[in-house]
């Protein structure tokens, strides 16, 4: 077992722009491990179950990486999180590659690369 998040799993976050009374939603680990193992924080995407399809939007199936529903990964959203955000996780193992290569295509969409 690790002692630190790694690339492809789903934790439940926090999102420090909202206040404590909000809910809290799950955000997958997009930081390469030797990064997450080190550094004092992640690179997370985070997720939501209102499926609007965009081209900077994933859909991860539900049972992927432990997610109980249909989830679509707003890739647009990518944010660094202080490690202390991860508030439980990871979920169930991790999602798979295929998911993850469309998840780096997205962010990079996101940020104005042509892919």
């Amino acid at each position: 077992m690790t002692e630190f998040p790694q690339r492809g799993e789903i934790y439940l976050v926090r999102l420090p722009d909202h206040p404590r009374d909000r809910k809290t939603r799950p955000a997958l680990v997009v930081s390469l491990d030797v990064r997450n193992r080190l550094a004092f924080d992640v690179l997370v995407v985070p997720l939501n179950t209102t499926l609007r399809e965009a081209p900077t939007h994933v859909r991860i199936a539900q049972g992927e990486g432990g997610l109980d529903h249909v989830s679509m990964a707003k890739c647009e959203q990518l944010t660094t999180l202080d490690k202390g955000f991860l508030l439980r996780g990871p979920f169930a193992g991790r999602v798979p590659d295929a998911t993850m290569i469309d998840i780096e295509h997205a962010i990079m969409r996101a940020i104005g690369i042509v892919v």
